[in-house]
Parts: C-alpha cells; sequence; structure tokens
C-alpha cells in the first residue's frame, strides 16, 4: 500500500523552498516592470539580510532581527535605487545588468571580508523549534511559520497594489508610464518604494532560510537562478503568475525529491523549458495589466 505522508511531506518541503523563492521573485517582476532593470543583485539583497539577522539576534532576538534586517536592507536598497539604479532605467538594459552583476559581486566579497568564507551557523530559536502533529502527519514547527509568512506576504503585498492609492500610481507606471507622466506623477518615488518593498521582502527571505540553508557569501548567487526561473515560468510583469510558478515549481522539487532525489533540481529546470515551449510568455506572460 502506498504511503502518502513521505510524499506529503517532500511536496510541503517544496512548497517551503518555493515560498522563499516567491518573496525573492516577486521583488525582480516588480523592479523589472516599472523600472525595465534586470536586478541581478537581487540575491545579494536576500544574503545581506541573512547577514543582518545573525550579527543582531544575539542583541535583539531573532523576532527582532526578522523586523529590523529587512527595514535595514530596504534603506540600503533605497540607496542603491537613488545614486545607483535611477541612471540606468532609460539606459541600454545591458547596462543595468552589468551594473547590477557588478554589485552583486561586491557584496558577495565584501561579506566574506567582514564574515570569512566559511558558513557562519545559525540556529532556530529555542520557541520556535518542535513538530506540528496532526494524525500520523509530522511537520516542523519552524517550516510551517515560513509558509504562513510569506502567504501573509503575497496577501499583503496584492492589497497593497489593487487596494491603494499607491498600488494604482505603480500599476498605471508599468501599464503607460508616458500617461502618468502627462498627469504630473512623477514615477521616481515610487520605483524607489517598489525597489525598496523587493529588497526588503528578499531580505526577510534570507533571515527565515537561514537557520535551515545555512549563511554564507554564495547563498544570493545560488538561490537568485531559481528566482528568475519562476518569475521565467510566471511571465515578466505578472504578479500571480510569480505566485503560481512558485507553488508549481515548489511542487514539482517536493514530488522530484520524493520519486528522485537525484533530479530535484533538474526537474525545475526542465518545467521552465516545457512551460516555455509551450507558453513563451511564461504562464501569464501575455497580460497587459501587469499586477492584476
Amino acid at each position: 500500500m502506498f504511503d502518502f505522508i513521505p510524499l506529503l511531506s517532500q511536496i510541503l518541503n517544496g512548497l517551503l523552498v518555493g515560498a522563499y523563492y516567491l518573496m525573492i521573485a516577486l521583488g525582480l517582476s516588480m523592479i523589472f516592470s516599472l523600472g525595465g532593470i534586470v536586478n541581478l543583485a537581487h540575491g545579494a539583497f536576500y544574503a545581506i539580510g541573512a547577514y543582518l539577522a545573525v550579527t543582531l539576534a544575539p542583541q535583539i532576538g531573532f523576532g527582532g532581527a526578522m523586523v529590523v534586517s529587512p527595514l535595514a536592507v530596504a534603506l540600503i536598497g533605497m540607496v542603491v535605487e537613488r545614486y545607483l539604479l535611477r541612471r540606468f532605467y532609460n539606459a541600454d538594459p545591458i547596462l543595468g545588468l552589468l551594473l547590477t552583476f557588478g554589485l552583486a559581486m561586491v557584496a558577495e566579497q565584501s561579506l566574506r571580508i567582514l564574515y570569512g568564507a566559511a558558513p557562519v551557523p545559525f540556529s532556530i530559536p529555542q520557541a520556535l523549534r518542535g513538530q506540528v502533529f496532526i494524525g500520523d502527519f509530522i511537520y516542523s514547527r519552524y517550516r510551517l511559520m515560513i509558509l504562513t509568512i510569506a502567504v501573509a506576504c503575497v496577501a499583503g503585498l496584492w492589497l497593497l497594489l489593487t487596494k491603494t492609492a499607491f498600488g494604482k500610481v505603480v500599476r498605471a507606471g508599468v501599464q503607460n508610464p508616458d500617461m502618468v507622466g502627462a498627469l504630473g506623477i512623477s514615477l521616481k518615488p515610487y520605483m524607489t518604494a517598489v525597489v525598496m518593498i523587493g529588497v526588503g521582502l528578499a531580505a526577510l527571505a534570507g533571515v527565515l532560510v537561514a537557520p535551515i540553508a545555512g549563511v554564507h557569501p554564495a547563498m544570493g548567487q545560488e538561490v537568485i537562478t531559481f528566482a528568475f526561473v519562476v518569475v521565467v515560468i510566471g511571465g515578466l510583469g505578472s504578479f500571480w503568475g510569480v505566485v503560481a510558478a512558485a507553488a508549481i515549481v515548489g511542487m514539482t522539487r517536493g514530488v522530484a525529491a520524493h520519486f528522485y532525489p537525484a533530479a530535484t533540481e533538474a526537474s525545475v529546470y526542465l518545467l521552465m523549458v516545457l512551460v516555455l515551449l509551450l507558453r513563451p510568455r511564461g504562464l501569464f506572460g501575455e497580460r497587459i495589466q501587469k499586477f492584476e
């Protein structure tokens, strides 16, 4: 008789991975949609968030680090957007790629200088350890917390983009920036806010995943590739496309990990190839209303 419990556990683990891919991919998609820049440095903000949590947790606790670290990274993102990214919104896209690639390298090497090349230990807080029992099913309490926070972030971001004046301007700027400019609305402060939200979400993902995946200088490079895969599968600029893609990627990883663990990562790339063969613009990439 087939035992469904191990498969369910692997699917939840896959969804957990998809959740933090999603928190990174949403920021990537938003920054590209409004500013036209593919931010290769996004993974660096994820890593910086994790390292800041390691530094701050002994002083203010894990809960405090989970709040302060993303806020601090968002402020770093504000500075980067204002003094670097803003110069390249109307430039050749390759210049933006080169800039953000350089930023990613600088950030990674800076982390190596400050913290060393070896992984930094960071454990799950004592209060969040333990298991949740649902009949015969057992799952980590901390992992369930990560899934809950990811769902809350998606819901909060959707409400911000669809139910507020800020969101209306952002969506209008994505669809027709010239018309927004003709109405006398400058998109510069909105772009700054979008970058701050995007990199703050990436930093939050870094804080949450740090006790599970470990903290090391190259962690940003490891995750950014899969975040781009999620964006490509979902469709550039599509909010719900990215959400759906993250869930599908997570479940694909979970099923592959259960039946053929050696193909866990390869399954994600195979999924991307299949989606692009059938829908070259991604699952929702053909839509014009980008964030709806």
